[in-house]
C-alpha cells in the first residue's frame, strides 16, 4: 500500500511536537497498542537544533518499529527540511501553511503531501500544486458548518482535518467528508506522560482508531 493509501486507511495522524528519545519510544508504543499507525515528527521552528533532532527522531521510529508505522516530517516550513526530513525517512510532509516550493521538492522526492489550508484559494492551490491531501487548519475553529459549505464545491479535494480534533468531533469530521485527521493534544497529553498513564493513552488511541475503522474506505 503507497504512503497516499495508507494514510486514507488508517486516517488517524498523531502530531509529536517536542518530544525525542526514550519518551517518544514509550509514547509510540502505547499508541501503537491502540491501534495507532501513523506519526508526525515536527520541526520546532524554536529550536536551532530542530533539523537535527527531528530526523534523528524519525529515524528512531523508523528502526523501532521497521515500517509498521509510516512517520511523517510536521511543521516543514523550507524545501531544505524537506530534504532532511527524507534523508531520515519520512514517508509524508505536513507543513501549516501552502508553499510551493515545499510541495514541489515533497514530490520531486517521492514522499506524500500534505500542506495547511483554511480557505478555498489556498486549499485549491494545493491540490492544483499536486497535494495529495491539504490539511484543513484550524479544522474544529472553522466548525462544522465551515467544512460543510467548502466541501460543496471542491468536494474533489482530500481534507485531512487538524487543530481541535477529539474523540467527540473526530467521527462528525470524518461524516462531513474530510478522510482523516491530525490528533496532537489528546494522544500525547503531557500530564498523563508525566504520570506515566500511558494506559489511558492507548485507551485514547483506540477510540480514536475504532472511529476510523467505521468510516473506512
Amino acid at each position: 500500500m503507497d504512503t497516499a493509501a495508507y494514510i486514507e486507511s488508517h486516517k488517524v495522524i498523531c502530531i509529536c511536537r517536542k518530544i525525542y528519545e526514550k519518551d517518544l519510544l514509550a509514547l509510540s508504543h502505547a499508541l501503537y497498542q491502540g491501534g495507532i499507525r501513523l506519526m508526525e515528527i515536527t520541526f520546532d521552528q524554536s529550536d536551532p537544533a530542530c533539523e537535527a533532532r527531528t530526523a534523528a527522531a524519525i529515524s528512531l521510529l523508523n528502526r523501532e518499529f521497521g515500517g509498521d508505522i509510516q512517520v511523517g516530517a510536521g511543521t516543514v516550513l523550507t524545501p531544505s527540511q524537506v530534504e532532511t526530513a527524507h534523508e531520515a525517512g519520512a514517508a509524508y510532509i505536513i507543513s501549516p501553511n501552502t508553499d510551493l516550493a515545499v510541495i514541489r521538492r515533497t514530490k520531486e522526492l517521492g514522499m506524500g503531501s500534505i500542506p495547511g489550508a483554511m480557505t478555498p484559494s489556498e486549499i485549491l492551490t494545493a491540490h492544483n500544486a499536486g497535494a495529495d491531501f491539504v490539511k484543513l487548519f484550524p479544522a474544529a475553529w472553522l466548525g462544522f458548518s465551515y467544512l460543510k459549505d467548502i466541501r460543496a464545491p471542491i468536494s474533489h479535494v482530500k481534507l485531512i482535518a487538524t487543530g481541535g480534533v477529539t474523540e467527540e468531533n473526530f467521527g462528525q469530521f470524518l461524516e462531513l467528508g474530510v478522510v482523516g485527521a491530525g490528533v496532537s493534544s489528546r494522544l500525547v497529553d503531557k500530564k498523563l506522560r508525566d504520570a506515566g498513564d500511558y494506559a489511558q493513552l492507548t485507551a485514547r488511541a483506540e477510540m480514536f482508531t475504532a472511529i476510523a475503522r467505521g468510516h473506512q474506505i
